[in-house]
């Protein structure tokens, strides 16, 4: 390994002459056998220790781990399970959409992914709970959820239609409710119990860039993804002592079904408020769905994101970094 007797001499409690001749054996053909074996040999030190294990570890391989996806049946939660499962873990995958569902579960087996479906209405306490006791039957005991439900509605949404006034208190309660209730309220409640009794477990919310200013016209929506935000710090601070970390993505635009329509014309071309989006974004274009996989993995492998609670982590091209 080229430079290592300089990096050794800087790391380890031991003199620089000593820690050039390790570098000798290692660049001599040790292998990784013989380096675990030194790492665990009484002379060596806390720091070189800590610089072979480090050095070797996969700090985003998920092996071991069981994620529940909540919402995989669609675009934004399909890509963050085929990441996940890509990265090592087991993926149940959630949703109402059998159908879907299957053809999820099939692509991740074809990835080499165990997986398999789970139908429940992220609205229903109870099928929640039994989610909880099929997913640890048949894939084992969760330690990762991804609260991935969620959308806007036609019905709580401000058009020259349909003014803010006008909004039915049914219709708004159905959407909030969706997005917090359904998108992590209800998770949290199940799976969270388990994970800090266990000890082990971490929580990812999706959030959006209207939780951080609100967004024309999906005035619900907005509303309840800042919601969002705040329900995920509070539970970071309230389950950190149990070593349970929550923490949540904003997507920026990607387009999926939900907002195609207010994305793009029948002719393919992007509508004004599409075209507004693009010129606030620095990036100038729109997200792609396994472009949220890295984020997922990061926020769920306890190696790489260890230390991390109560964050949300932007993936949005700028869009919330733009001003004028």
């Amino acid at each position: 390994m080229p430079g290592i007797s300089k990096s050794l001499a800087g790391l380890s409690d031991r003199p620089a002459k000593q820690a050039d001749g390790l570098g000798r054996f290692f660049r001599g053909g040790g292998d990784g056998f013989l380096v675990g074996i030194f790492a665990a040999t009484p002379f060596c030190s806390l720091r070189l220790r800590a610089w072979f294990t480090f050095g070797r570890m996969n700090l985003f391989d998920l092996s071991g781990e069981v994620a529940v996806v909540i919402g995989a049946t669609g675009a934004l939660g399909g890509a963050m399970a085929h990441a996940l499962g890509k990265a090592g873990a087991a993926v149940a995958v959630v949703g109402r959409n059998a159908e879907r569902g299957q053809a999820c579960v099939q692509s991740l087996q074809q990835q080499g992914t165990r997986a398999a479906f789970f139908a429940a209405d992220a609205m229903s306490r109870d099928d929640l709970r039994r989610v909880e006791s099929e997913v640890e039957r048949q894939l084992g005991v969760p330690t990762v959820l991804v609260n991935a439900a969620g959308g806007n509605d036609p019905k709580a949404t401000v058009t020259a239609d349909l003014p803010f006034e006008a909004i039915g208190l049914d219709a708004w309660r159905g959407n909030f409710d969706l997005n917090l209730v359904g998108g992590v309220l209800l998770p949290c409640q199940t799976f969270g119990p388990g994970f800090c009794a266990r000890r082990r477990g971490t929580v990812i919310n999706v959030a959006s860039v209207s939780a951080h200013i609100p967004l024309s016209r999906v005035v619900s929506y907005s509303a309840a993804k800042a919601a969002v935000l705040s329900l995920t710090q509070f539970l970071a601070r309230e389950w950190a002592p149990s070593g349970v970390r929550v923490n949540s993505i904003t997507p920026g635009f990607f387009p999926a079904e939900q907002n195609r329509r207010l994305l793009f014309n029948e002719d393919g071309s992007p509508t004004a408020r599409a075209q507004a989006i693009l010129s606030h974004t620095p990036m100038a274009r729109f997200g792609v769905a396994e472009e949220l996989g890295g984020a997922a993995v990061f926020l769920a492998s306890p190696r790489a994101a260890g230390f991390v609670t109560g964050t949300d982590l932007r993936v949005d091209g700028g869009f919330l970094s733009q001003t004028l």
